[in-house]
């Protein structure tokens, strides 16, 4: 009798077994994307970052065969999609835009992921054309003049960013630092937010990408400096840092990613679509008005990118004495 429970259960765990290994296979066999891929854009809908990615997510989700579907979280200096992702399954269904904060506030607080052990770099996208902006009736025609004013008021010129420790706060700051001056800064979710408040009157100076763009152009608000390597073709007449003494680029560059594990098989399925989105017409078109540029790079290179800005931004950090959540 003994023998006979033995033997059956012996049967019963090889038939489990089976079943089991035989559904595995099949999950194995189901190709990626086999449904809608989320996108995590950690900024607010209508600006710079939510303009571009939106056109490529479309495009890239025509190549994956599925939707790619734009998530706004904004907030945090842009991490909030960070933390999001590093939750996730690594099955490739949930992804994120990693802006450049993501390497730089590990290095002043506790954050929830580590940016050199938990991601799988997908693709390297774009960085942004940054400046300063003011209304056209603003009494500053440069970066001198505001500095000028400053010197006369000390921290009673506003200048409005996406967060505390972002890119644009930390530009600003040292800006601010060589020129001897103490500005007031006032955080915003995005860079629609922050355009909003510029053209109402509530700040002063408006750090801005593409999305000031149309303001400009229409004589309603002007760039007085950008953070580029070399002028925009766009405005000719705007001036870089390099060009007025300051030697620095900030164009915040940014990509995706998914979280650590991604298989290979699919992290190569999702690079080569968004390659694609990345390079079509209609992407070249956006980043134009924009007044953007494609910096892209492959998965193993954004990589190798990534661990570099984690050492630049840690060194940037001690250099400017940056404190978590303190507006300086």
């Amino acid at each position: 009798m003994t023998a006979n429970i033995d033997r059956r259960h012996l049967v019963q765990g090889l038939a489990a077994a089976t079943a089991l290994t035989a559904l595995g296979a099949r999950a194995q066999a189901t190709p990626f994307p086999s449904r809608p891929v989320t996108l995590v854009v950690p900024f607010p809908a209508g600006g710079a970052t939510d303009s571009l990615v939106r056109q490529i997510a479309e495009l890239a989700g025509r190549e994956l065969g599925q939707p790619v579907v734009v998530e706004n979280k904004p907030g945090a200096a842009g991490v909030l999609g960070a933390n999001h992702v590093v939750r996730a399954a690594p099955d490739g269904y949930t992804l994120s835009v990693l802006p450049e904060p993501v390497f730089r506030l590990p290095h002043l607080q506790k954050t929830a992921f580590d940016p050199m052990n938990d991601f799988s770099y997908v693709i390297h996208l774009s960085g942004y054309a940054l400046g300063i902006a003011v209304r056209n009736d603003a009494p500053w025609r440069d970066w001198a003049g505001v500095v000028a004013e400053a010197k006369k008021r000390p921290g009673q010129i506003s200048y409005g960013t996406t967060g505390i420790n972002g890119t644009m706060h930390v530009t600003v700051e040292e800006m601010a630092q060589r020129a001897g001056v103490r500005l007031n800064h006032v955080p915003y979710k995005g860079e629609s937010e922050i355009i909003a408040a510029l053209m109402g009157g509530h700040i002063d100076l408006g750090v801005t990408a593409g999305g000031i763009a149309p303001m400009v152009d229409d004589g309603r608000a002007r760039v007085l400096v950008l953070w580029t390597a070399r002028r925009a073709p766009r405005w000719p007449g705007v001036p870089t840092l390099r060009e007025i003494g300051i030697d620095m680029v900030a164009n915040s560059p940014f990509g995706i990613a998914g979280p650590k594990g991604l298989p290979p098989a699919v992290v190569k399925t999702l690079h080569d679509a968004f390659r694609k989105a990345l390079e079509a017409p209609a992407t070249r078109a956006t980043l134009e008005r924009l007044n953007q540029e494609s910096a892209y790079l492959d998965s193993e290179a954004y990589a190798a990118f990534a661990r570099e800005r984690y050492e630049t931004s840690r060194q940037q950090v001690q250099r400017l004495g940056l404190k978590p959540n303190a507006q300086q």
